[in-house]
């Protein structure tokens, strides 16, 4: 089994956060995001079915520990101008990697 790692780059005076897994780099989205008004970004990223829908195929894939349930829950949500879901709860609720 494999060690995840977790390493920052700076990129143009920016800390973003890599985390490597199984030989493979993943670069935070979330971390370039907040230079630019991040959270705004995110949370009406987060608004969207195509987008929940993405993240839940990827998740699919990569995760075995996704929780469908709690995806089902959000995928009914998702969409409705009442719903707001932050990347901690999409992580907290499903179970995301």
């Amino acid at each position: 089994m494999s060690r995840d790692k977790k390493k920052v780059i700076e990129v143009q005076s920016l800390e973003i956060s890599v985390l490597s897994h199984d030989d493979v780099d993943y670069i935070s989205l979330t971390d370039m995001l907040h230079a630019k008004d991040g959270d705004f970004f995110i949370a009406d990223w987060l608004r969207n079915r195509n987008t929940v829908e993405f993240l839940s195929i990827w998740e699919r894939l990569n995760n075995p520990d996704f929780n469908y349930g709690e995806f089902a829950i959000i995928k009914s949500q998702v969409g409705l101008n009442s719903y707001k879901l932050s990347v901690k709860d999409w992580v907290k609720q499903t179970n995301a990697i």
